[in-house]
C-alpha cells in the first residue's frame, strides 16, 4: 500500500463508524495485513510489537505484559496490567476475573488478519469499562478474501507451527473458510542462560461464514476452539481451553443509516491439577444504530447486555469467597458527530454503564477536530474512563497456613481516569506521513493495600488510596524513501507521578502500579528486492525500567521472504538477534528472551 492508501485506510475503533485513518481524531495506529505477514511473527503478542503505541514485554515462553501508556503492574505485588481492552472481531477477550488478558489464550491465523487498530488513550465512551489506557481491535478478513487452500509450516530453534486453511464458495452470496493450526513454543532462559521450564503448546481450529443476501445485508457466523498446556517449573503443566461462537447481522439503509446486531458466547478455562482452576462462560448481546437526523449530525447509539458466569476452585491458601458468581453488565451509549463548519467537527459521546460491583457509571467524552488542510488534521479530546472492580478486588482470600493475611474489599471502588489529549496527523508529501499526540492523564482511586483497622494489622485488604498523573508524547512516521524502500520510525515518552492519599499504609510503595520505561523508539525498514524477494528489519530501543531496575536494551528482528512461484513462498526470520538473551521485565518476575530463528514454507492451492 502507498503512504496515501495507508492514510485513507478505513478504521472503525475511534467512533464505531467507518472513517479514514487520516480523519480519525485519536492516537490510533493501524497494523496492516501486509506488515503483519512481512513481520514473520507467529503469535499475536509478537505481531503487536509492530504498534509503536504499545509496550510489549515477554516474561516467559507463553506470557506477556502488554500495555499502552504505562501501568504494566508488578506481579510480585499482585498488581497486574489491566487497563487495556482487547477485541477480536468485536468479541471482548479480557477476563472479568481481574480485568486483564491471558495472551496465551488469544490466537488468530496470522494470514487471516485484515488489520489491527490500536488506540492509545481511553475508549470507554464506546467500548465501556476497562478501555482505560487503550483499545486493541483485531479484525479478521472476510471469508471471500481467503478462498482456496493454504498450508503454512514453520520450524526454528524455539518455535514450531503448522496451519491448514481452506476457503470456498457455496454460491455468489455465501462463502466460508475453516482452519486448524498447532503451535509449539520452546523454553526461554534464566538471566544466567540456564533453560527455564516454560515451554508450551496449543492447538486451535475454527471457521467463518459470510452471507450477503442483498447489497444492504451481511450475515457473519464464526467460531473457534482451542486447547493447550503451559509448563511450570516445579508444578504440573497448566492446562488451558476455550471455545467461542459469534453471529453478526449488519444492515445498511438507503438513507445512510446502519444497524448492527451482534451476539457471542465465549468459554475459557485454565488450571493446574491439584493447584486450582477456573471456568468462565460469557454471553453478550450488542446492538448499534447510526442515522443522520440532519445534514450536519450523525447519531450513533446502542446498548449491550453481558452475563459472565464463573467458578473458581481455589486452593486452601488462595481462594475466592464466594467461589462463583453471575456478573450482569449492561450499558447504553449515544454519540453525536457534528459538522460545525467545512473544516471543524465535534464528537460528543456518553455511555451509561451498570456494573455488577460499583453500580451505575457515566463515561463521557468530547472530541474536536480541525481539518486545517486536505492533508492536515488537528484534534483534541477530553474523556473519562474507569476500571471496574473484579472478583480479585472484592472476593479474594489469601492465607499463610491457617492465618488469613489478605482479603478483598466489598467496598472497592472503580479506578478512574480523566484524560486530556492533543494530536496532529499530517501527510506533507505523497512520500511521508506522521502522527504526533500529547496526553495528560489524571488517575484516582487506584488500588492500594492497607492494614486492618482493628487491634491486629491482619488481614491486609485492597483499597483505593493511590492517585497520580502521567503525561507523555507519542510520535511515528512513514517515509517512502524509494519506490521499493519504506521506513517507519517512532518515539514514545512517558512520565509517571503517583502518590498515596492521606490515611494510606503506603505499603509496597508506588512501584506496585507498574515498571514502565520512560522512553522507547523503533525504526522499521521494508525493502522489495525485485518482484519476488522482500527484506524487512525492525530495530527497537526500550529504556530502563526504574523499579525493579531492568537495563535498557536494543534488539533487532529481521525477515527475508522469497516468492518461489505464484503459490509457494519461503521465508527466514530472526528475532532478538543482537544478544544471546535479554530481560524485558524484572528477573524476579520474568525469564530472559533468547535469540531465535525460524524458517517458514507457505503453499497456496
Amino acid at each position: 500500500m502507498s503512504i496515501t492508501d495507508l492514510e485513507n485506510i478505513e478504521v472503525s475503533s475511534v467512533t464505531k463508524t467507518s472513517e479514514s485513518l487520516s480523519n480519525a481524531p485519536a492516537s490510533i495506529y493501524v497494523i496492516s495485513h501486509d506488515r503483519i505477514v512481512r513481520s514473520g511473527a507467529a503469535t499475536l503478542p509478537e505481531v503487536l510489537r509492530l504498534a509503536p503505541n504499545l509496550q510489549v514485554n515477554q516474561i516467559s515462553a507463553s506470557h506477556y505484559v502488554i500495555t499502552a501508556r504505562g501501568f504494566s503492574g508488578n506481579t510480585a505485588d499482585q498488581n497486574f496490567s489491566n487497563k487495556l481492552l482487547v477485541l477480536i472481531d468485536g468479541r471482548s477477550v479480557y477476563t472479568p476475573l481481574y480485568s486483564g488478558v491471558y495472551w496465551d489464550m488469544q490466537d488468530v491465523l496470522i494470514q487471516d488478519i485484515e488489520r489491527i487498530e490500536v488506540i492509545s488513550g481511553p475508549g470507554a465512551t464506546l467500548w465501556g469499562a476497562n478501555a482505560v489506557n487503550g483499545v486493541i481491535n483485531i479484525i479478521t478478513r472476510k471469508a471471500s478474501q481467503t478462498q482456496g487452500g493454504l498450508l503454512s509450516i514453520a520450524a526454528g530453534n524455539l518455535e514450531h507451527s503448522a496451519a491448514l486453511r481452506y476457503g470456498g464458495r457455496i454460491s455468489d452470496e455465501l462463502t466460508y473458510r475453516a482452519y486448524v493450526m498447532d503451535y509449539l513454543g520452546g523454553n526461554t532462559e534464566t538471566a544466567t542462560g540456564a533453560r527455564a521450564i516454560d515451554h508450551w503448546s496449543k492447538a486451535q481450529g475454527g471457521f467463518r461464514t459470510d452471507w450477503t443476501p442483498s447489497a444492504a445485508d451481511t450475515f457473519t457466523f464464526q467460531g473457534d476452539a482451542y486447547g493447550g498446556s503451559d509448563a511450570q517449573a516445579g508444578y504440573p503443566n497448566e492446562d488451558i481451553d476455550g471455545r467461542n461462537l459469534l453471529a453478526r447481522w449488519s444492515h445498511a439503509g438507503g438513507d445512510g443509516s446502519s444497524l448492527q446486531v451482534q451476539a457471542y458466547y465465549d468459554h475459557t478455562g485454565r488450571g493446574t491439577p491439584g493447584n486450582g482452576n477456573y471456568g468462565l462462560d460469557t454471553y453478550d448481546l450488542d446492538i448499534q444504530h447510526s442515522f443522520n437526523p440532519a445534514p450536519s449530525h450523525q447519531i450513533t447509539w446502542g446498548g449491550s447486555v453481558r452475563l459472565s458466569q464463573y467458578r473458581i476452585n481455589g486452593t486452601p491458601t488462595f481462594l475466592f469467597s464466594p467461589a462463583s458468581r453471575n456478573l450482569n453488565l449492561s450499558d447504553i451509549f449515544v454519540q453525536d458527530s457534528i459538522t460545525m463548519t467545512d473544516t471543524v467537527d465535534a464528537i460528543f459521546g456518553l455511555k451509561i454503564e451498570g456494573d455488577p460491583y460499583s453500580g451505575v457509571a457515566a463515561l463521557p467524552s468530547v472530541r474536536l477536530s480541525w481539518k486545517a488542510s486536505e492533508d492536515t488534521l488537528l484534534w483534541a479530546a477530553v474523556s473519562r474512563a474507569i476500571r471496574s472492580p473484579t472478583p480479585f478486588d472484592t472476593d479474594v482470600v489469601e492465607k499463610i497456613g491457617s492465618i488469613v493475611y489478605l482479603t478483598g474489599n466489598t467496598d472497592f471502588q472503580s479506578e478512574t481516569l480523566t484524560a486530556f489529549e492533543l494530536g496532529l496527523r499530517m501527510q506533507p508529501t505523497e512520500q511521508m506521513s506522521f502522527s504526533v499526540s500529547a496526553f495528560y492523564n489524571d488517575y484516582d482511586n487506584l488500588r492500594s493495600i492497607e492494614f486492618n483497622q482493628g487491634a491486629s494489622f491482619l488481614p491486609f485488604h485492597w483499597d483505593n488510596l493511590l492517585k497520580g498523573y502521567t503525561y507523555g508524547l507519542e510520535a511515528w512516521s512513514d517515509y517512502q524513501l524509494l519506490p521499493w524502500w519504506r521506513l517507519t520510525a517512532s518515539f514514545i515518552e512517558l512520565n509517571e507521578h503517583f502518590n498515596f492519599k492521606p490515611g494510606s499504609s503506603q505499603l509496597l510503595g508506588v512501584a506496585q502500579i507498574g515498571d514502565d520505561p520512560e522512553q522507547r523508539a523503533s525504526l522499521k525498514s521494508s525493502i522489495n528486492l525485485g518482484p519476488d524477494v522482500s527484506l524487512d528489519a525492525d530495530i527497537r530501543y526500550v529504556g530502563t525500567l526504574p523499579n525493579p531496575h531492568v537495563p535498557d536494551y536494543v534488539e533487532l528482528n529481521t525477515r527475508i521472504g522469497w516468492n518461489v512461484s505464484d503459490t509457494v513462498q519461503l521465508s527466514l526470520s530472526g528475532f532478538n538477534l543482537l544478544h544471546a538473551r535479554h530481560l524485558e521485565f524484572p528477573a524476579s518476575e520474568a525469564n530472559a528472551v533468547p535469540r531465535s530463528f525460524s524458517v517458514n514454507l507457505q503453499w497456496r492451492f
